[in-house]
């Protein structure tokens, strides 16, 4: 995958001094490996799918978002390795800084992978770089088998990745929600009430929806 290995590039990008985004260093990881799924209003409105993988967050760009719906093929695009802290950021990153706009917690929980389909033994880590990976989330919007697979990557070349909900019996004719209407899972509040509470400088909501 692209990106970079551990957290260099992804503090690059960033001034700590401006921007509350965690530096990361701090964070352990847990008995099971976790994902989150953060709505980023940035430069272009998007969903930020996160696998914990050997303590850091690999990421991807969702322009459309995880869907329910095993005939949706949503576009992923790799970006850098992330904090584990991270899965705690919603809040507005500052403007003139990597990713201005607002971020919410859109959904989280934990994740096991399934096996190859030639039952190969292998690490997850192994298998996303080798371009495919299987997995179940255990999330409070997402559930069941999902799987990421590689179509386009080389040398010189951008990654593209290709999430699809796995037809199971957590499968669902439902796709995505309207992620400006959508809610964070933590605190209720949509993207548009996160913005207007860290302009006014005022604290967080509780009503909660999908």
């Amino acid at each position: 995958m692209t990106g970079g290995s551990g957290l260099d590039t992804y503090r690059g990008k960033r001034h700590f001094d401006r921007t509350r985004e965690p530096r990361g260093g701090r964070a352990t990881a847990g008995d099971a490996p976790c994902f989150v799924v953060q709505i980023h209003d940035a430069s272009t409105l998007h969903f930020d799918f996160r696998l914990e993988v050997d303590d850091v967050w690999k990421s991807w760009s969702v322009p459309k978002g995880p869907s329910a719906d095993p005939h949706d093929k949503r576009l992923a695009i790799p970006t850098e390795d992330h904090p584990l802290e991270y899965r705690e950021f919603e809040g507005v990153i500052a403007q003139g800084e990597y990713g201005a706009g607002t971020v919410i917690i859109w959904d989280e929980g934990s994740y096991r992978p399934l096996p190859g389909k030639k039952g190969k033994a292998r690490t997850f880590g192994e298998a996303l770089e080798r371009g495919h990976a299987a997995f179940w989330l255990e999330g409070s919007k997402l559930h069941g088998g999902y799987a990421l697979t590689r179509f386009r990557g080389g040398a010189g070349e951008r990654e593209s990745w290709l999430l699809v909900k796995e037809n199971d019996e957590r499968a669902e004719r439902r796709g995505t929600p309207d992620a400006r209407r959508a809610r964070s899972v933590r605190s209720g509040r949509t993207l548009r009430r996160v913005a207007e509470e860290e302009a006014a400088g005022g604290g967080g909501g509780d009503e909660r929806e999908r």
